[in-house]
């Protein structure tokens, strides 16, 4: 298992600062979320002040982005990184995509299979100098010149990571992509019978197993080392519990426990606005099953009994602030390696 730190918010401003901080505090990994602002810029910054962590976007919206521009955006960051980058795409909500970046809402799973596949034959075009010619209901590619071809690049081709809730998602991870980005509103549950079955049958019909593929997630964490800091990890863990389980697109994780009608009474108080009202709707059962709660000497060794078998790298859905806790992050990831290991090596064993 893999430790790696997650930007939801980030800024450019930082990202050197954060990044070079990161990489010496021994991270595995660098994720940067496309919420309110470009995670692609964020992670060239972050590339240039690194030179060991995984970079990857998690995630960047892919159905306003043409194949083209996702292909030419990871082929510079994976030449720049030297290697590290990872390309994670999501396909957002419907309401986000037709009202907040004004493109179409269409056959979501297979233009994100399209996606997929157009890229890929733009790096197969620049790599190995195969013609570009990729035909699909969305996309139909067939130019490059040599003017407009960046040519190949010293390093594999980036992996490809989807953003994956739901069976049809899911199983096109498995099938088309290198990696699973599983939402931080996920339980260990959904992980074994929901989203893991999934990938895995999706896996076998392309003659691969689950050793060829990565399942990466935030984990909702309160440390509770400090009193006040413990409520107020809490209250900001109940207030995003509430927000993401008011969005239709996570029903399925809802129903799997039986709180499809707080799901419901959610998404009503926040058409409202009542966006305040609504983390007193968050049981201690619902914290118990979404978020992990411990002193942070505590948290790997929790974190490694609930995931040690299902994820292959994880991050906490905390702020990361340089010169903040950095004690408490190097002591976990440290931890962290040292339970990897013991893991490996119990099982070399067997």
């Amino acid at each position: 298992m893999k430790f790696d730190v997650s930007f939801l918010q980030p800024k450019l401003e930082n990202m050197a600062t954060y990044a070079g901080a990161a990489e010496t505090l021994g991270f595995d990994g660098f994720w940067v979320a496309e919420t309110n602002g470009d995670p692609f810029l964020n992670l060239a910054l972050a590339a240039e002040h690194t030179s060991k962590m995984t970079l990857g976007t998690a995630i960047a919206v892919a159905f306003p982005r043409s194949p083209a521009i996702l292909a030419y955006t990871a082929w510079d960051l994976q030449r720049f990184s030297r290697g590290r980058f990872v390309l994670g795409l999501g396909p957002q909500v419907r309401a986000h995509n037709v009202l907040r970046f004004g493109v179409k809402w269409e056959k979501p799973i297979k233009k994100m299979r399209e996606t997929i596949e157009a890229i890929r034959a733009f790096w197969d075009c620049w790599q190995n100098g195969k013609p570009l010619d990729y035909v699909g209901e969305f996309y139909k590619l067939a130019l490059m010149t040599p003017f407009f071809d960046p040519g190949p690049i010293d390093y594999p081709p980036p992996p490809i990571y989807v953003a994956a809730v739901n069976e049809q998602m899911l199983r096109l991870a498995g099938s088309h992509c290198d990696g699973v980005h599983i939402h931080a509103l996920h339980t260990v549950r959904y992980l074994r019978e929901v989203a893991l079955p999934e990938i895995e049958t999706a896996l076998a019909k392309r003659d691969r197993t689950r050793d060829d593929f990565v399942v990466n997630t935030s984990v909702f964490v309160i440390p509770t080392d400090d009193p006040a800091q413990a409520r107020a990890a809490e209250a900001h863990v109940r207030q995003q519990l509430s927000f993401y389980m008011s969005t239709p697109a996570y029903k399925a994780i809802l129903a799997l426990h039986g709180w499809e009608a707080v799901g419901d009474r959610l998404a009503a108080l926040a058409r409202g606005g009542q966006w305040a009202e609504m983390g007193r709707l968050i049981t201690d059962e619902m914290i118990d099953t979404f978020a992990v709660t411990g002193r942070w000497i505590q948290l790997p060794e929790i974190i490694f009994a609930r995931y040690g078998d299902l994820l292959d790298r994880v991050s906490y859905y905390m702020p990361f602030e340089p010169g903040d806790h950095d004690i408490d992050w190097r002591n976990t990831i440290d931890r962290i390696k040292r339970l990897e290991q013991r893991r490996l090596q119990h099982s070399g064993e067997h």
